[in-house]
């Protein structure tokens, strides 16, 4: 699975890159049809609350999409992570039904 990772506005500490990776990766478990998945951080609005903006692509077929904004990168993360889990597991259900 490749995993891209996109700064925007900002240069991502490697503590960052290493905790995308770390959760992104967790997602092999969950399909086996994932390829490729692209994530996109950018800064909002500097020097305010909520300016943090996380957005997976994820490349499984069809295509997966989840964009949150918080207060930090980790807990966008973390919330793009559940959606995309939801997701896949809706596509896993249809596929079985099928």
């Amino acid at each position: 699975m490749e995993i891209n990772i996109q700064a925007i506005r900002f240069e991502p500490t490697e503590k960052l890159q290493d905790f995308v990776h770390k959760k992104v990766g967790k997602l092999e478990k969950f399909s086996d049809e994932i390829r490729k998945v692209e994530v996109s951080l950018k800064l909002v609005k500097p020097e305010t609350a909520m300016n943090k903006e996380a957005a997976i692509r994820v490349f499984a077929g069809s295509e997966l999409f989840a964009s949150k904004v918080c207060d930090t990168f980790e807990e966008a993360i973390d919330n793009c992570m559940d959606a995309l889990l939801r997701q896949l597991q809706k596509n896993k259900e249809k596929s079985q039904n099928r």
